[in-house]
């Protein structure tokens, strides 16, 4: 027989798992380089760009350009990497919460 309460129980204990995990993304970095590593950034895993670094020796108006270019690929490989980071923790705190529905994908949920 279908236990309601068993599984809006179960239901309550995943939100509050869920919402611990979706607290902690703030933990979880991800660093992308470009151009040889002359470009780094630092995302955390709510997307937020923490820190820029840029080698000094590109730092000439001439170099202008390149460097945009190479800060736009450096935010964007650090995005990538911390967005699967973060489903990976998603999908951990929330695993074993509910049964397991085919289609169901929580991790999507937050990307």
């Amino acid at each position: 027989m279908f236990d309601m309460m068993g599984m809006l129980g179960k239901v309550k204990e995943m939100q509050a798992k869920l919402k611990e995990a979706q607290d902690n993304l703030g933990n979880v970095q991800s660093v992308g380089e470009a151009g040889g590593g002359m470009v780094r950034a630092t995302v955390n895993g709510k997307k937020q760009v923490l820190k820029l670094e840029i080698d000094p020796d590109l730092l000439k108006p001439e170099d202008r350009e390149m460097v945009q270019d190479l800060v736009v690929a450096a935010v964007n490989k650090a995005l990538e990497d911390v967005e699967e980071k973060a489903r990976e923790e998603l999908k951990k705190a929330t695993q074993g919460s509910l049964p397991n529905i085919p289609g169901l994908d929580l991790g999507s949920m937050f990307s």
